[in-house]
């Protein structure tokens, strides 16, 4: 089992996607998908990458394991 990595706004996107999100759509301060198990909120694209605390917190509204977020 491995841990989780930072990862880049586009590899989160394509992530998503690859769970069966659509989008991401334009809505208030930040960009949004949504999917089979809502709505998850994505942070606005920057130079840097989505740490891992961030990951963490975005996968745990969306109901992901780390183990299915790695597979995907």
């Amino acid at each position: 089992m491995a841990g989780l990595s930072p990862c880049s706004h586009r590899e989160l996107v394509r992530t998503f996607k690859a769970l069966g999100y659509d989008g991401p759509f334009s809505g208030g301060k930040h960009l949004f998908m949504t999917g089979p198990r809502g709505t998850v909120t994505i942070p606005n694209p920057h130079r840097g990458d989505v740490s891992v605390d961030l990951l963490k917190r975005i996968l745990r509204t969306a109901n992901i394991s780390d183990d299915e977020w790695n597979n995907a």
